[in-house]
């Protein structure tokens, strides 16, 4: 599938007809495999692709894609500028394929001027993760970057993690409150290993939204419909994870779900159309 951005979004009795994958990591071809490794060795599980932005862009042709959220994390404050200059371009380079977020680290010295020359490069949001970068979601140095982008641009951010004490979704709900003017997205239904935790501290958030990413594999379909359901289903977007996992068989388990039609098409595109439209 090839998408004409202007041409390829089709409204239908004021629906939108296209797929997007808000939630995938992309790096420069010739360190991807060695990054994708470092996921696999992080959480300790296999991931499927090399991270690679071709390997991307065909199996979202194969998937049915029509766009999808690209982002990075930087481990250190030195690889901030890189990664969004790296993130901007391949943007640029496929022109309605992607949407860019940027990457900060707590830790910069400059957080207001990379947060700047990020949306100065075309990003639209700005990927946090707690775990990776070793700094907690009730850290100050969180908040510090928070009052810097809330209520300016979308923040996607990893919740989650029994191994840790950085994301878990009661440090969560405290950041949501401190800033309600923020729009959030908290990835793996809100709590990647820590579902229970998530649907007690963060449903009703109305500052949340959250993606499907890295938690269809582990949940019951039942379980995982109700927890969509508590959230709502207008406040949650498909993500696939790539490289961890493929888009197609992502999707295949999301409309396994036993969710009606008009669910399956505010998670598959409509939500995150209205986001980052």
């Amino acid at each position: 599938m090839k998408l004409c951005y202007n041409a390829g979004i089709i409204l239908r009795e004021g629906r939108v007809n296209m797929i997007i994958d808000a939630h995938a990591h992309v790096y420069p071809d010739s360190i991807a495999p060695r990054a994708s490794g470092g996921i696999a060795a992080f959480y300790d599980m296999p991931v499927r692709f090399d991270g690679r932005v071709d390997t991307l862009l065909r199996l979202g042709d194969e998937a049915g894609i029509d766009r999808a959220l690209i982002c990075s994390v930087a481990v250190t404050p030195a690889v901030v500028g890189n990664i969004n200059q790296f993130i901007a371009k391949t943007v640029r380079e496929h022109p309605g394929r992607f949407i860019g977020f940027a990457t900060l680290h707590p830790d910069s010295a400059d957080l207001r001027g990379d947060f700047e020359r990020a949306m100065g490069a075309g990003l639209v949001g700005v990927k946090l993760h707690a775990d990776f970068q070793r700094c907690a979601l009730d850290d100050v140095r969180t908040y510090r970057v928070f009052e810097i982008i809330a209520g300016r641009a979308p923040i996607l951010m990893h919740i989650g993690d029994r191994r840790y004490s950085y994301s878990h979704p009661a440090q969560a709900a405290a950041l949501l409150r401190a800033f309600p003017e923020a729009t959030v997205i908290g990835a793996h239904l809100g709590g990647w290993s820590e579902w229970d935790e998530a649907c007690e501290e963060l449903i009703g958030f109305q500052n949340l939204y959250v993606d499907t990413c890295s938690s269809l594999y582990e949940l019951a379909p039942a379980r995982a419909k109700e927890i969509i359901r508590r959230f709502g289903c207008e406040r949650v977007l498909f993500g696939a994870d790539y490289p961890m996992w493929d888009p197609g068989v992502e999707i295949g388990w999301l409309r396994g779900l036993g969710l009606t039609e008009g669910e399956e098409r505010l998670i598959l595109g409509e939500n995150a159309f209205r986001l980052f439209p």
